[in-house]
């Protein structure tokens, strides 16, 4: 029992009972001692309770903010079990327009690509990888992952016919039903950037600013100009050059390679300035080598001379290379497609003239691939290049339109370009390299941009990543030769950079699923094809083809094909020489019945009896010329008619004024 407490002076002066009653004064300090030693436990209950619910506070907010970074984190571990990096990588895209199969060093060139080759040769390249056969659907299905009649591109603006416009599937621009690469690297916080050729819509929601990109620098046509600002002649009236969705102007010594790298620099380290550091996504969308092939002077000077062998010998040679380099099998069949001319029945001045036109194509392949290495040697200035995914891709086989295979487009155009001899590929010159070099440009595929030959959907990619830990898990030098699709490229970069895939929704919407597979076990060496037995369909204005396996099935209209299925195995014939339908018969059937399976879900459309490519885009420029073209057309003709008639009546007065000389004699 405690001591008893002495009463204080104030009890003393004011409570004289207590001296008087110690008894009373005892009971009443006891009562009092009660009741704090009540008051004590219930201060101690109280902060017993206030201490427990601080700490269930605690818990709680602790599990609010933590949970959510160790899901990111979690994801972020997975791409570093991918990567090997502490921090999300960036993303290089690298987008060449129309080059054929082999048109890079580093896939069997004589062309001067030492940039991309040393991508290729401490990278993966895949010798099997297929893209679409023209440029917008190929760019859609790099962009989404999704299939072209699944993203809005069942055909394109220029070569749709009548009859399918307006149909689902055909809108001829990238849909609104998809969700971009950019915006899935833009939502897990990259900052995004795009320059070039974006000709996938130009209406407001379409355009890059608003699918996802931060800063865009884009053209939305097939192509333009590459040292003005000028579109193609003959096919558009202007070059719709765009800055985040505002008309834009382009810099008076403007070449076309130099300016988006120049551009996509200076996005670059805007964005670096802009605040906290973020990994970004980078994409260049090159004009080279699409009609018209133009290169600086320097360039040009370089491969004067290099083409007078001609197309032939080019596709040999080419052909000899890529199977020394392993891409394709060294017994490989020669190829000649009926569309080649022959070189040796060329007059002197037609092979000179041909071989400046590869001259200027060869001359505009290697600036591009020069402003590649420009953008190389920043990344490694400002410490990025290590970090640095980089990837290069065509959009479709070599091109082998020629614009001056018409009478009308020979005196519309000339009568406004100096295709002079001695100018060639310079400014104000438009050339292209025709059928016969883009067979060589292919090789040693057949085809070439437009059909579903191996020629037109079969292009050069190259994976590569400069960390040494990276390197170490991708493999350096590798050739990966399994099947693989453009749509892969999405899902293979967000595995890489650790961001998930949507599986069909965004942001509160049903869109339409990636259909791609990740190629990240192929960049291992674990799989010959992430595809494996799956089939896969195409179809590109009534080219169609279905993949499987080693095997392809595929039908081309005329005039590059008879409209016959035919069947072939790719790993044994990637040229496309041997028909074996009649040898397997069995699979055949099954893949006709994979491919019918394919169009009915991707709801694609019969052509129209009679439907030829060529002709749809001669129609389509002329319908965005106006009258123009005909009209001048016209004119000249009624020119050289009224001239013709007048030298011919001319020429009759003076036969009739000899003839009355000699009768008067």
């Amino acid at each position: 029992m405690a001591a008893r407490a002495k009463p204080s002076e104030y009890d003393l002066r004011h409570n004289a009972d207590l001296h008087r009653n110690a008894d009373q004064c005892y009971r009443a300090d006891q009562v009092r001692r009660a009741d704090q030693r009540a008051a004590s436990r219930l201060s101690m209950m109280q902060q017993y309770i206030l201490a427990m619910m601080r700490r269930i506070v605690a818990l709680v907010l602790g599990l609010y903010l933590v949970l959510p970074i160790a899901v990111t984190a979690q994801i972020k571990t997975d791409g570093q079990s991918r990567t090997g990096s502490a921090r999300a990588p960036n993303v290089i895209l690298l987008v060449a327009d129309d080059w054929g199969y082999s048109d890079v060093g580093a896939f069997g060139a004589e062309i001067a690509t030492p940039n991309l080759d040393q991508l290729a040769y401490n990278g993966v390249r895949f010798s099997n990888f297929h893209v679409a056969g023209s440029c917008a659907p190929t760019r859609a299905m790099l962009q989404t992952g999704v299939m072209n009649h699944r993203n809005g591109l069942g055909n394109m603006a220029e070569t749709i016919p009548d009859e399918h416009v307006g149909k689902a599937g055909y809108d001829t621009v990238m849909n609104l039903r998809v969700v971009t690469l950019a915006d899935m690297l833009r939502a897990s916080g990259y900052r995004t950037y795009f320059t070039g050729k974006w000709h996938l819509g130009s209406d407001a929601k379409r355009l890059p600013h608003a699918r996802g990109y931060d800063r865009a620098f884009s053209l939305d046509d097939a192509g333009a100009d590459n040292f003005e600002q000028k579109p193609i002649t003959g096919l558009s009236r202007h070059a719709a050059w765009l800055e985040n969705g505002r008309p834009a102007t382009l810099p008076k010594n403007y070449y076309s390679s130099r300016f988006l790298v120049d551009k996509m620099i200076e996005y670059i380290d805007q964005g670096r300035q802009d605040g906290p550091a973020k990994p970004f996504f980078a994409s260049v969308n090159f004009l080279a080598n699409h009609i018209p092939i133009q290169a600086p002077d320097a360039d040009l000077a370089r491969y004067r001379g290099h083409y007078l062998d001609g197309w032939d010998k080019l596709r040999a040679a080419r052909a000899k290379r890529a199977a020394e380099l392993g891409l394709v099998p060294a017994n490989i069949t020669p190829v000649h497609m009926a569309t080649t001319r022959n070189w040796a029945q060329l007059s002197d001045s037609q092979r000179d003239r041909a071989s400046r036109e590869m001259q200027a194509y060869a001359a505009m392949a290697t600036a591009m691939d020069r402003e590649i290495g420009r953008l190389i040697a920043h990344l490694k200035a400002i410490g990025e290049y290590d970090n640095s995914i980089i990837i290069f891709l065509s959009d479709n086989g070599a091109e082998p339109t020629d614009p001056y295979s018409r009478l009308r487009n020979r005196l519309f155009l000339n009568a406004q370009l100096d295709n002079s001899l001695n100018n060639i590929g310079r400014r104000g010159s438009m050339i292209a390299i025709g059928p016969s070099w883009a067979s060589a440009a292919a090789s040693p595929l057949r085809g070439y941009k437009f059909s579903a030959a191996e020629g037109g959907l079969r292009v050069p990619l190259i994976v590569h990543w400069a960390g040494a830990a990276q390197r170490a898990s991708m493999g350096q030098g590798v050739i990966a030769k399994g099947f693989a699709h453009v749509t892969d490229l999405l899902p293979t970069i967000a595995d890489l950079a650790g961001v998930p895939v949507h599986g069909g929704a965004w942001q509160g919407r049903s869109v339409e699923a990636v259909t791609g597979r990740t190629l990240v076990p192929m960049l291992q060496g674990g799989t010959s094809s992430v595809h494996g037995d799956n089939p896969l369909g195409y179809e590109l204005s009534g080219n169609s083809a279905l993949f499987r396996g080693d095997y392809k099935l595929v039908r081309n209209l005329p005039p590059t094909g008879n409209g016959m299925w035919a069947l072939y195995n790719l790993m044994q014939d990637p040229g496309e020489t041997q028909n074996l339908i009649a040898k397997e018969p069995h699979i055949y059937q099954a893949m006709l019945a994979d491919y019918r399976a394919y169009a009915k879900v991707n709801g694609v459309l019969d052509m129209p009896e009679g439907y030829n490519a060529d002709d749809q885009i001669n129609l389509y420029a002329m319908r965005r010329q106006g009258a123009r073209p005909w009209i001048f057309a016209g004119a000249l003709l009624l020119l050289i008619a009224a001239g013709a008639a007048t030298v011919l009546v001319l020429r009759r007065r003076r036969r009739l004024g000899r003839g009355r000389a000699r009768r008067v004699d």
